[in-house]
């Protein structure tokens, strides 16, 4: 296992590089390019620079998350073909300079959603939070809300340029069900893989968050049966899945430890986000919560022994927590508790490990 810590860069994150080096355990900076436009190449200067930063300061680059895809891909538009050859040239450069897991999602206009980015807890500190019965009808209202609660922050998943055309996108998403979206999934798989296995380029795809549809638009990562039908749309190890515990764990009928165990011993799960959430109200509502089992409503215990005991040797990291100790920075990506999270997470599998031997 490695452990990783996601960074926005030095332009966009309050974080520096020198912190996230003080983090015990962690080795790995999970990064992006956030100034290249969705559909475009990703520079090989870009790249090289990115990695220089991060290696400077003692750390390695071997996960990226995102690259992201273009809507046309998502949509099945005829201008996806040139979209998909520059992803695949994409992949190229990032191989180039060590790249070994991307991350991305399949999720029509929304990569995420949450009601408040300032739920308060019990001991003042806070965090994201899901209530189904504070969306709105009009997504239109949804994004301004984020929008007013995002502490100026680009968030990732509701860039400024998408968000503002994003009844357009409603429109060209109309015909789009579940159906059409694996359709063109699959398409993507099919041009992409070959070129990741020439490279040796992991594709690692997030679930949806939340696992339900939302303003009519469809999701086809929900669950393990999901998971069977994408690995089925082509088969390649360089086909994978991004395991997210707090995404799949946000419904109560998936478990978690099991979807980690099958998918990882089949090799196709190389990149985990460890989180843990905390059901509210008794109706799939939930908010975000500390790493520790006994704080939140999954058992991070039993998700850590099933990566081992499946023989998990790919990358993790810490995925959101609260804002504490004063901090108010990017919602859900605070310094401390993602920190803190990642040494329970380490002293974990240190446990399991020594109590395996």
């Amino acid at each position: 296992m490695q452990m990783g810590f996601r960074w926005f860069g030095s332009d966009d994150d309050p974080i520096k590089l020198e912190q996230i080096k003080q983090i015990p355990g962690v080795k790995q900076v999970v990064a992006a390019l956030f100034d290249v436009p969705v559909g475009d190449v990703w520079p090989k200067e870009k790249i090289a620079a990115l990695k220089k930063q991060i290696n400077d300061a003692g750390l390695e680059m071997d996960v990226i998350e995102s690259v992201n895809i273009h809507d046309d891909i998502k949509i099945g538009k005829p201008s996806r073909d040139q979209y998909i050859e520059n992803y695949k040239q994409s992949i190229r450069n990032l191989s180039e300079y060590g790249v070994k897991v991307i991350c991305y999602n399949f999720m029509p206009i929304f990569d995420w959603l949450r009601t408040d980015l300032h739920y308060k807890l019990a001991d003042n500190s806070n965090v994201l939070a899901f209530e189904a019965d504070k969306l709105t009808d009009d997504p239109q209202e949804m994004i301004q809300n984020i929008k007013n609660n995002s502490k100026g922050y680009i968030l990732p998943g509701w860039e400024p340029d998408r968000l503002a055309e994003i009844q357009r996108l409603f429109d060209a998403y109309k015909d789009v069900d579940a159906a059409k979206l694996t359709e063109n999934l699959k398409y993507f798989l099919d041009a992409i893989i070959p070129v990741c296995e020439e490279c040796d380029v992991r594709m690692a795809m997030h679930p949806d968050d939340p696992p339900r549809p939302l303003f009519g638009l469809p999701r086809i990562y929900k669950n393990r049966d999901d998971m069977v039908k994408i690995e089925e749309l082509h088969e390649s190890k360089y086909n994978g899945f991004t395991i997210c515990t707090g995404s799949l764990g946000e419904n109560p009928k998936n478990d978690v430890p099991a979807i980690i165990r099958e998918f990882v011993k089949k090799d196709r799960a190389p990149f985990i986000h460890a989180r843990n959430i905390k059901f509210m109200h008794g109706n799939g509502d939930f908010h975000e919560a500390p790493h520790l089992s006994s704080e939140g409503s999954l058992d991070m215990y039993e998700i850590m022994k099933a990566m081992h005991d499946s023989g998990f040797d790919g990358y993790v990291r810490p995925d959101h927590g609260r804002n504490i100790w004063g901090e108010d920075g990017r919602p859900g990506y605070g310094l401390y508790d993602r920190a803190l999270g990642a040494t329970y997470l380490n002293g974990l599998w240190e446990a399991i490990q020594k109590s395996n031997n």
